[in-house]
């Protein structure tokens, strides 16, 4: 279904071919939050804003250089969270 935080900028529910362009089954570590404000961890991984819920660590994986393109005219900074090695 996407994600609850994302579905603003994204509108991925109910919308396949974006859940599967713009999420990644490669991933490692995960963080389990209930009080994102309250946590140090979520602090670290910049994501204190977002919605209590389970995130990745690391991602591997970017989005389409397409949908970058159209969160950057609409004014909204894309972070990549890949941090596979790259050769």
């Amino acid at each position: 279904d996407g994600c609850d935080n994302c579905d603003a900028y994204l509108q991925m529910k109910g919308n396949r071919d974006m859940v599967y362009d713009c999420t990644s089954s490669s991933f490692d570590g995960i963080i389990a939050m209930m009080s994102p404000e309250d946590s140090w961890v979520s602090k670290w991984q910049r994501i204190s804003n977002f919605k209590p819920g389970v995130y990745a660590v690391s991602v591997t994986g970017r989005l389409p250089q397409g949908i970058v393109r159209e969160l950057k005219s609409r004014g909204v900074a894309y972070k990549s969270r890949d941090t596979a090695i790259k050769t």
